[in-house]
């Protein structure tokens, strides 16, 4: 197959799927043409059956804000017409769905085919603003199929934007060759003395993922266990956290490590990851621990109890709930035993969601539309 794959290409948890995605999808044979107005983070260096196509945004002294929406549809059209795609993947229903339909009805050589994926803020915070909500529910019944990372996701979407199409769930994913525990004991002293428990968290640091909460959290325990926090990304809440190590005197014991790209390297020295969120579609950040086999301390919300399971993998907690943070991440942290198990549980689930099972349920719905 020939698919033309259209994400953000910054940050953020839809870009990494649908990168990983589109290079997964390029070793079994498929051509794939990614078309952003950047190349995609997680892209990096040269791959067979990969190409990249760049929106060209021009800037129009009549629009105040240039028309990308307008653009990325004829780089559409423009690359289904000459490379001869088979379909369109969008990710995030605004706006990519919109300029997938309006390439999808200037293909006039042939029939494309227009999929597309729903991550979670775009129903969640886009879909669900009464402004947006009218081009959202159309965005996403112009498709000839859509997708949905978790059950949560897809009733939530049913419920709020009352959509008369079917959504097949298909989780995201995991590459277990490429995350998995590494030996960095090297690595690991430079973070931590030998006895501490290292607590990780990774995130755009904005404010659904109640980052001031970890600092809440470790504050209540930090005392009672030799422990060590890794707060691991940047964002708009970063500043706050700081400044909130500072005022309860925890400085000493959290280290911000800004953006890294070495996720694996941090994940393998970790003993606990947190990821207390008020909304997750998913939480791939948490699978990526499992695949480590690090327990993870998350919040209930959304589509994380689907990963996150509760007792066996973890511990899930309400949203906001500091006291049963800090309750459940000393229970692991003083119980080597209980940690070592939900670490051997947490890979196995991980496995659950690895590519070798979710990438061919993607071939199939692939070749569900087009047959």
């Amino acid at each position: 197959m020939k698919i033309g794959i259209t994400c953000y290409p910054t940050y953020g948890g839809s870009g990494v799927v649908a990168t990983e995605l589109g290079l997964e999808l390029a070793t079994r044979g498929h051509e794939i043409h990614f078309i952003s107005y950047a190349m995609p983070l997680r892209l990096g260096a040269f791959h067979q059956n990969v190409f990249f196509h760049e929106v060209e945004n021009a800037d129009y002294p009549l629009f105040e804000y240039p028309p990308y929406t307008l653009a990325l549809a004829s780089k559409m059209l423009e690359v289904a017409t000459y490379q001869k795609l088979d379909l369109l993947h969008c990710h995030y229903a605004i706006p990519h769905s919109i300029s997938g339909f309006l390439a999808k009805r200037m293909s006039y050589a042939h029939k494309l085919k227009l999929i597309t994926t729903l991550h979670g803020t775009d129903i969640t915070i886009v879909g669900s603003s009464k402004s947006f909500l009218p081009i959202t529910k159309f965005a996403i019944e112009t498709n000839d199929g859509v997708t949905a990372v978790s059950s949560y996701l897809k009733q939530r979407t049913l419920k709020e934007i009352g959509v008369d199409i079917p959504i097949e769930v298909i989780p995201n994913f995991i590459n277990m060759e490429k995350f998995n525990r590494g030996e960095c004991q090297i690595f690991r002293d430079s973070m931590a003395e030998k006895n501490e428990i290292v607590l990780s968290h990774i995130s755009n640091f904005r404010p659904v993922k109640r980052v001031q909460d970890i600092i809440l959290a470790f504050a209540k325990i930090h005392e009672k266990v030799p422990i060590q926090l890794l707060m691991i990304g940047d964002g708009p809440e970063r500043s706050k956290c700081e400044e909130l190590c500072r005022e309860l005197k925890v400085c000493h014991k959290v280290k911000f490590l800004g953006k890294q790209e070495s996720i694996r390297d941090l994940l393998s020295i970790s003993d606990i990851f947190i990821m207390p969120s008020d909304s997750e579609s998913f939480g791939l950040a948490a699978l990526e621990a499992m695949a480590c086999g690090v327990p993870v301390v998350s919040s209930n919300a959304g589509g994380l109890p689907e990963v996150n399971l509760h007792g066996e993998t973890g511990f899930t907690a309400e949203v906001g709930d500091v006291d049963a943070l800090a309750e459940r991440i000393l229970s692991l942290a003083k119980d080597d035993g209980l940690r070592q198990k939900f670490s051997v549980n947490a890979l196995e689930r991980a496995k659950y969601f690895s590519v070798d099972r979710v990438i061919p349920l993607y071939e199939q719905f692939y070749e569900n539309i087009l047959g």
